[in-house]
């Protein structure tokens, strides 16, 4: 499974997001890291099993063993995290956000892989979970450490045609359908 299998999967109502899929496929713009990481975590992060397994296959290649579990690690914690820091940051009562977490997330400190890679892939699966606070926290440290706007676009750009991706495959018919063919 890969891109490509990915691609002929998606229905005709779904060209732009095949289209836009070839352009990820091709997109030179990130290290081979970043970008593969980022369809790693993202696919993750979409819930759909088809997507997840076609992208990490896909990045299996072009990814040490340490990066495919920092990657894998980046859309585990995020979901734990999106959750709560959505939460507190939605909340009308603001005590909450004056509560300590009480979770543990040791992996941020020490991904495994540069620090820079696992902040860019934890900003693109906020971005799918639509965690505005936790966006706005990776953004910071990105930007803070020279990520320029362009790189921490086309992160935010894989995020939204991963899950339009998984999306168009489920309106398409049920996931688990598509993954048995």
């Amino acid at each position: 499974m890969s891109i490509e299998s990915l691609k002929e999967k998606l229905p005709a109502f779904a060209k732009d997001v095949r289209l836009n899929l070839s352009a990820l496929a091709t997109d030179d713009s990130l290290s081979p890291q970043r970008k593969y990481g980022l369809l790693v975590a993202c696919g993750l992060a979409t819930r759909n099993p088809v997507v997840a397994q076609a992208l990490e296959e896909e990045a299996k290649a072009h990814l040490s063993p340490q990066a495919l579990d920092a990657a894998r690690a980046a859309a585990s914690i995020m979901a734990m995290n999106n959750v709560y820091y959505r939460f507190v940051h939605l909340a009308s009562n603001k005590e909450y956000g004056t509560m300590p977490a009480r979770l543990r997330m040791n992996v941020i400190g020490n991904p495994g892989v540069d620090k820079i890679d696992f902040e860019l892939w934890s900003l693109a699966v906020s971005a799918i979970n639509g965690c505005g606070l936790c966006i706005d926290s990776h953004e910071k440290v990105l930007r803070d450490a020279g990520v320029g706007a362009a790189e921490v676009h086309t992160a935010v750009r894989f995020a939204a045609v991963i899950q339009s991706t998984a999306v168009a495959l489920e309106a398409a018919g049920h996931p688990s359908l598509i993954a048995a063919e």
